[in-house]
């Protein structure tokens, strides 16, 4: 990947991505297709300048979606769960 800003795409607020912040300072974000482990860890520590400790990829393929009579397929997704190193902490919504 070229730039950090295109591995990246942004957080991914569910309640079980909440919980798994709160308990064990993990947190879950949508990356690019195309992007691995290392170069998600790199982006990471780039942008936000926090220390990760370890990286999990998930990907997700898109439903198969009905209207009418016709048929769609949504997009493929691809999330990673970045576990943060102790003592560091990061809040998205901190500054709003």
């Amino acid at each position: 990947m070229d730039n950090v800003y295109s591995i990246i795409k942004g957080p991914i607020f569910t309640e079980k991505g909440t919980f798994l912040k709160e308990s064990e300072n993990k947190l879950l974000i949508e990356v690019a297709q195309g992007a691995n482990k290392v170069e998600i860890k790199k982006a990471f520590e780039s942008i936000f300048n926090k220390k990760v400790e370890k990286v999990a990829t998930i990907k997700k393929r898109g439903k198969v979606k009905r209207f009418k009579r016709s048929v769609g397929v949504q997009s493929d997704r691809k999330k990673a769960l970045v576990t943060l190193k102790k003592g560091e902490v990061l809040d998205f919504i901190e500054g709003v």
